[in-house]
């Protein structure tokens, strides 16, 4: 009882000590004036602190959960019917864009393969875009993939999505798309006209329970997936939810970005210098290679920059929902977009990957 008693207050240091280096970022990229301030500077406060702070920090999941259904309550409320029917429409060219964003993932972890050695399995695991947890999980189910590097090169990948994607979509390229007063989640916003409560706690009960209900059910990133799904079929049914305030806002990105900070652990890595020189190349190469893709859904169903981009960057879809909500985007559109890339990669990818490394090392056996 002792040493639980123990272990139960050093976790409290640890967890207010890391509460303290997240707010302390938080406050500093405000008065920076950077994008998404209470996402990234938690983030990259945590990720510092941890190796300049002798005690481990800790952040519980489920705060990070708690975080994921606020985000996940936002992103569900830009579902209308109108909306699902857009989305429905745009099934073919969600199939065709998440396909060929994968096969030209899959080309650049064969060259980061080449030029770092490490076998192509680990890193091809590794650079999925946009699934983080289930590539991981992956890797620990296949043998011979270093879980090690796959861990770090999806946190890599993560870390330049969140950091200069927000830089990106609010630069000159997409000034015209920031400053369009068209956005989706204004217009939801100006929409509700009924009692804020008890209408909020209906839906806080109905997002809670979807979110469990979806990790019962293993869904990818159930506290998101599952408070989303719940709230748009809500929403779809005709009873609308309120919009929250940009400081629960602020908060959600606040319980996130700590969490992520905590993720990559670059002294585990094996040939430090090259895989993370790398690993930021590729991560480049991802963005760039995801923005002409996006020009192709400009042209064809004429949508502003921001919203194309959002919709195909490879990153969470919990980061884009966040970004598309900053810049007004249509949050409709890029949910579906990383939400179908989200399923596909979720239920696809695992078996293709399997089989491709089986008839890989079957020339090996013989």
């Amino acid at each position: 009882m002792k040493n639980l008693a123990m272990n139960t207050e050093d976790k409290r240091i640890r967890f207010v000590i890391t509460l303290v280096t997240a707010f302390v970022g938080g406050i500093i990229f405000t008065i920076l004036h950077t994008p998404i301030p209470w996402l990234l500077g938690p983030m990259t406060a945590v990720l510092f602190g941890a190796r300049l702070v002798k005690l481990p920090l800790f952040w519980p999941s489920y705060i990070r959960d708690t975080g994921l259904i606020f985000v996940g309550y936002s992103i569900g409320l830009s579902f209308t019917k109108d909306a699902l029917l857009q989305i429905l429409e745009k099934l073919p060219s969600m199939l065709l864009m998440t396909v060929t964003l994968v096969v030209f993932c899959a080309g650049i972890a064969f060259v980061v393969s080449k030029l770092t050695g490490v076998d192509y399995p680990t890193v091809l695991t590794g650079s999925i875009p946009g699934g983080l947890s289930q590539m991981i999980t992956f890797a620990e189910e296949v043998k011979g993939i270093d879980l090690t590097t796959v861990t770090f090169l999806q946190v890599a990948r993560l870390l330049m999505i969140i950091f200069f994607v927000p830089f990106l979509i609010l630069g000159p390229f997409f000034k015209e798309a920031n400053s369009a007063p068209v956005a989706d989640f204004i217009h939801k916003s100006a929409a509700f006209s009924g009692p804020i409560f008890p209408t909020i706690l209906l839906f806080a009960v109905v997002c809670v329970l979807s979110a469990f209900l979806g990790k019962k059910l293993r869904f990818p990133t159930p506290f998101l997936l599952g408070p989303i799904i719940g709230t748009a079929v809500m929403n779809i049914s005709g009873l609308n939810g309120p919009p929250l305030s940009p400081t629960i806002l602020d908060l959600s990105q606040f319980l996130i970005g700590a969490y992520i900070g905590l993720l990559l652990k670059p002294e585990k890595l094996p040939h430090k210098s090259k895989m993370i020189t790398l690993a930021l190349i590729s991560g480049m190469v991802m963005i760039l290679g995801s923005i002409g893709l996006s020009l192709l859904l400009v042209f064809h169903y004429h949508i502003t920059p921001s919203t194309s981009f959002l919709s195909l960057a490879p990153g969470g879809m919990d980061q884009m929902g966040i970004l598309a909500h900053e810049v007004h985007a249509d949050l409709s559109m890029v949910t579906g977009y990383q939400l179908f890339r989200l399923l596909f990669i979720y239920f696809a990818v695992p078996p293709i990957l399997k089989l491709f490394f089986r008839v890989r090392r079957k020339p090996k056996q013989i």
